[in-house]
């Protein structure tokens, strides 16, 4: 019997799978009892959107694009913070979560006592982190929807750019986890976030920064995530999309490399 209503209530691609899949089916079944806590961070950056998008908005008016174009604030600041939703889902299912089952509930431990491997787990972790960061971006999206945020056909590529995200965040995520001891290193997560939201081109233009802080800011990663979902929802596609692109993938894979080294050295050495 309980092998059917697990049937039921996993995905048949996820049974089909193999070890990566398997953490999939563990993560899916111990969260549907538990899915309101996966919700919790969307609603941050939609209290932003409401605030400053539109409170802040109705001030400023328009802003300038680099094309000479010009946009409602609120639609400049809606795909940044659309970023942020894919970020702040992928860094906080990738570090607080990830650092329990490391070091308080062994999980780990027992899974690598079947015949799964370090890398099964950092692929299926990192790939349930993203699709954390995917759930809170369709959400997110759907809003910019409604509110007619979304200036641009090219905005429904939108949504695999936060996958983008997602995983450069959940792998950059996990492996800074490994490397973590106790609970009050997670200030550290806080404060790298914190400055990374605020101070990457989120809320106004790059060219407002001072120079030195303008050349600062394009090291950020979620700079880049904003620049690209921006220029998708604004139509602004110019060849600087594929250096966003290439940033982010270049940052998710090193990651994921570093997680799969830093498991197996903790779990296995």
């Amino acid at each position: 019997m309980s092998n059917i209503l697990t049937a039921r209530a996993v995905p048949p691609s996820i049974l089909a799978g193999g070890g990566a899949a398997r953490m999939l089916e563990r993560n899916f079944l111990v969260y549907r009892r538990i899915w309101l806590v996966v919700f919790s961070g969307f609603f941050e950056p939609i209290f932003y959107l409401f605030s400053i998008g539109i409170g802040i908005g109705e001030l400023v008016g328009d802003v300038t694009l680099p094309d000479g174009g010009a946009v409602d604030y609120t639609a400049y600041v809606a795909p940044a913070l659309l970023a942020a939703s894919a970020m702040n889902g992928a860094i906080f299912e990738s570090t607080f979560n990830i650092f329990f089952k490391l070091k308080y509930g062994k999980v780990y431990d027992a899974i690598l006592s079947t015949p799964m491997k370090t890398t099964d787990i950092a692929i299926g972790e990192i790939t349930w982190s993203l699709g954390r960061g995917l759930i809170y971006a369709i959400a997110f999206l759907l809003v910019m929807l409604v509110m007619g945020l979304i200036e641009s056909p090219w905005g429904i590529l939108a949504l695999p750019a936060t996958v983008l995200i997602g995983f450069a965040f959940a792998a950059c995520g996990m492996a800074a986890t490994t490397y973590m001891n106790s609970w009050q290193d997670f200030d550290m997560v806080n404060l790298v976030v914190l400055p990374l939201f605020l101070f990457s081109a989120t809320f106004y233009p790059l060219d407002v920064y001072p120079e030195i802080f303008q050349a600062l800011t394009q090291l950020s990663p979620l700079y880049h995530g904003v620049q690209l979902i921006r220029s998708l929802t604004l139509g602004i596609v110019d060849i600087n999309v594929f250096a966003h692109i290439g940033f982010l993938l270049a940052m998710g894979l090193t990651g994921s490399m570093i997680t799969s080294r830093r498991l197996e050295k903790l779990l296995l050495s």
